[in-house]
């Protein structure tokens, strides 16, 4: 399993090539602006990289700043592809018809298994979707009661504005409130970089993150079988809380905003998800959208996992 590691620092700005964010015409000229879910920011800043390689004039800015920045963004026309990890909401979308004219169009662009870290010291291997709702809910506050040592567990998490908060809060949640004493923290990075120093944390994201962690199996209920966050695992659903990373347009893509859209669809974009860690999508989503990221800007594909 690929991982990759940024500093803090670096993951909290989330940029490639900073900039301020300005209208642009879209699908128009050879700039494409991005914004949006720190989970995805590397990815983003390496597609860029790898496509302006090999399609000399065209420049692509990435920021991060989490999923309700970028969606923010793509409402106030400031940006022309928000990466969101999270799906976009009924409302987020009236909103870009009402301020823009015209539907959101949306693409998943690789896959994740959003896995739940712990220090490698920490003898616990595997939880289940239940127990890590009670960890993050303070039903369960000790590490004993999960079959761990005799200490207190420290909770870390994502900003409110994160995708994976509010994917994790729906799915592994069920909607209830995090504890109060969650410390949220703005990135991935930063919450792998609290939990490699803390033996007695635990924290949650993308599964392209770790260094000094480990990722835990976890398991659909008390009577099923662990499963390790694998990419065919993923792939198959196996794993219970994998999920679609997207992006969305405002109307269909054009000009060179297609260009690359439809280049993440290919084999060789494709590949930059698997070397940055993420998983690639299964090959028949990846058919279904290559060439023609949206005919139906209404349908979403299946979720991930079942999740």
């Amino acid at each position: 399993m690929k991982r990759i590691w940024m500093p803090l620092g670096m993951a909290a700005i989330g940029a490639f090539l900073m900039g301020i964010c300005t209208p642009l015409a879209h699908g128009q000229g050879r700039n494409v602006t991005i914004k949006g879910s720190d989970t995805m920011v590397i990815l983003g800043q390496r597609w860029a990289e790898t496509y302006m390689g090999k399609n000399q004039g065209t420049t692509i800015q990435v920021t991060g700043g989490g999923s309700g920045v970028g969606i923010a963004a793509l409402i106030n026309g400031s940006c022309e592809i928000a990466e969101s990890s999270r799906p976009m909401k009924d409302a987020e979308k009236d909103q870009v018809k009402q301020k823009r004219g015209k539907d959101v169009v949306e693409i998943p662009v690789a896959l994740d298994a959003l896995a739940a870290y712990v220090h490698e010291a920490n003898p616990i291997a595997e939880l289940s979707l239940a127990q890590l709702k009670g960890i993050y809910t303070g039903a369960i506050k000790n590490w004993k009661d999960v079959g761990g040592r005799d200490e207190r567990i420290i909770l870390y998490g994502r900003e409110n504005s994160s995708g994976t908060y509010v994917y994790f809060k729906e799915h592994v949640l069920e909607n209830a409130d995090y504890f109060p004493t969650t410390q949220t923290l703005p990135g991935t990075a930063a919450v792998i970089n609290a939990v490699a120093r803390d033996t007695r944390g635990i924290g949650y994201g993308g599964i392209a993150y770790g260094k000094g962690i480990k990722h835990l199996r976890v398991k659909k209920d008390a009577n099923s079988q662990a499963i390790e966050p694998t990419m065919e695992n993923a792939q198959s659903g196996a794993y219970p809380i994998s999920r679609f990373l997207y992006w969305y347009f405002a109307g269909q893509p054009a000009g060179d905003v297609k260009k690359l859209a439809d280049w993440v669809m290919t084999k060789d974009g494709q590949a930059v998800v698997e070397n940055v860690g993420y998983y690639p999508l299964p090959e028949a989503v990846a058919a279904k959208y290559a060439g023609s990221p949206a005919k139906e800007t209404k349908a979403k594909p299946k979720k991930a996992g079942g999740a």
